[in-house]
């Protein structure tokens, strides 16, 4: 997407960060979005079917333009798997209102949403699979990701802080992969 229709999504985008920190998740409506970004409420609904659609767009861009985690090889495992998740642990951590409405809309059963989280769970489990180093053991692989996946679910609730996260997951992977490097 390109022009004039990168730019509306843009807006909305942005919009929508400002328009849950207003009124949370439960006041949050794609017109109270659109009024904030200036256009029409059939504009936003065109490129956002509902709510939960713009909120993981919202956290899908933030991860989407996180640096590559880049391992130093010298460090063990559990390091850089905690290196490689921080960044993605802390993409809403100051915002309680985007967090919280992030967490619900993530578990949406929407088609766009579905789309959206397949290309975050893929992109978690890139940034894993890069810190554990060449080849990983996929199911090694597969247990870190779910354990990330489950942890941010658990800050998103309130069990822990996103701050915790990269410990939670240098426990993790130390217990799974022990000193390796």
């Amino acid at each position: 997407m390109s022009g004039r229709p990168a730019d509306t999504v843009s807006a909305l985008v942005d919009a929508a960060v400002g328009e849950v920190a207003a009124t949370g998740f439960d006041g949050l409506t794609i017109r109270g979005v659109a009024r904030r970004a200036g256009v029409s409420p059939a504009t936003a609904y065109t490129y956002f079917a509902s709510k939960e659609h713009l909120l993981t767009e919202v956290f899908w861009r933030r991860l989407a333009a996180l640096d590559e985690p880049q391992p130093g090889r010298r460090q063990p495992v559990a390091g850089r798997v905690a290196d490689a998740v921080r960044d993605v642990a802390l993409l809403v951590a100051d915002e309680p209102e985007l967090a919280a409405g992030v967490t619900t809309a993530l578990l949406a059963h929407d088609s766009d949403v579905q789309v959206l989280r397949d290309r975050i769970g893929a992109a978690i489990s890139a940034r894993v699979a890069t810190a554990i180093g060449p080849d990983p053991d996929p199911s090694a692989l597969q247990i870190l990701t779910f354990t990330f996946i489950g942890a941010l679910l658990s800050a998103g609730m309130g069990y822990a802080t996103y701050a915790g996260l990269p410990d939670v997951m240098a426990t993790a992977a130390d217990k799974m992969l022990g000193g390796r490097r």
